[in-house]
């Protein structure tokens, strides 16, 4: 039923784009008729801005993966390096943040371990919106980021690494077993940052698969019962994940990616100093607009990754920037 209503969904809007291009071309003709440059000017802006939806329904149209159409839980892990690599998880955190909200999603603090002089060691979040696991499934791996520390005295350059994994928040259709006994769960007290995203009463739960070794973490909830049902729902999600990548071709490449928080496993390099650009290191697209990347324009490496893994192409070795 909600594949249906999706491809619903996506005729409606191939229509609806058809009949938008046709009424615009019109007004260009009615206003070159009438020499009317203001006409002429408005439907060209239009007809761009359709430009704009369209590639964006062409991207939406790749993203048909089991899981794609499913909310997301976005986790983000300082690497070694202590403050300056705590303070590059923050710095990730708040970008996918901006992402999310420019798309209209919505966003649920669910853990966060604050860092032992700024930044964050950890984070989960929740993502809620169309497609937002298939676009985030591209953003899974190791960051690198290359700046001149804000924590050195010395003003040195310096290299920080910090993960992102990505799994799908999944739905009632979808059945995982999962065996109390396997499972083992403890209690503490929510040690998160506090402020409005992370209550701090005692009870925050953490549930480890013992097979699996996969361990999840909620402190968001006021009342352990919340925080015990949420992780649970996190937990069938990540081993759901785990099921998925076995199913998929690059999923051995994915999670090694997660295993080394540290050089020669980045997906991209974010350098701000001395001089600026992001470059992903799987498609080589770049852009030295590195305050916009923060911000959350993620959409071109996002889209340059989904068409790679759609249509297989690779463009070769790529060199990291230094």
């Amino acid at each position: 039923m909600q594949e249906r209503t999706s491809l619903e969904g996506q005729l409606t809007g191939i229509g609806r784009t058809e009949r938008e291009v046709e009424d615009q071309i019109g007004m260009i003709e009615l206003g070159e008729s009438e020499n009317d440059e203001g006409v002429i000017l408005e439907a060209e802006n239009a007809l761009k801005a359709l430009k704009k939806d369209v590639a964006r329904q062409e991207l939406e149209a790749l993203l048909s993966g089991e899981a794609d159409k499913f909310n997301t839980y976005l986790e983000v892990h300082a690497g070694a390096g202590g403050t300056e690599s705590q303070d590059w998880a923050s710095m990730l955190l708040r970008m996918y943040t901006r992402w999310a909200e420019k798309h209209g999603f919505k966003i649920e603090y669910l853990e966060e371990t604050e860092g032992e002089e700024a930044g964050i060691k950890s984070a989960t979040i929740q993502i809620s919106g169309h497609n937002a696991y298939g676009w985030l499934k591209t953003e899974a791996g190791v960051h690198r980021l290359v700046r001149i520390s804000p924590f050195d005295s010395n003003a040195r350059r310096h290299t920080s690494f910090s993960s992102v994994a990505i799994f799908p928040v999944v739905d009632d259709s979808i059945k995982i077993d999962i065996k109390e006994s396997d499972v083992r769960v403890d209690t503490m007290r929510s040690g998160g940052a506090g402020g409005q995203h992370v209550n701090k009463t005692e009870s925050a739960v953490r549930l480890t698969h013992i097979p699996t070794g996969v361990a999840v973490v909620c402190q968001a909830g006021r009342s352990q019962h919340k925080n015990r049902a949420q992780a649970w729902d996190m937990l069938r999600a990540r081993l759901y994940e785990i099921e998925l990548k076995k199913r998929e071709e690059k999923a051995a490449a994915d999670q090694a990616a997660k295993t080394d928080i540290g050089w020669g496993h980045q997906i991209r390099s974010y350098v701000l100093q001395p001089y600026q650009m992001v470059k992903d290191l799987r498609t080589g697209v770049q852009t030295s607009d590195t305050q916009g990347v923060l911000d959350g324009d993620l959409d071109e490496f996002m889209a340059a990754t989904l068409a790679q893994k759609a249509f297989g192409t690779t463009p070769g070795a790529i060199e990291d920037v230094d």
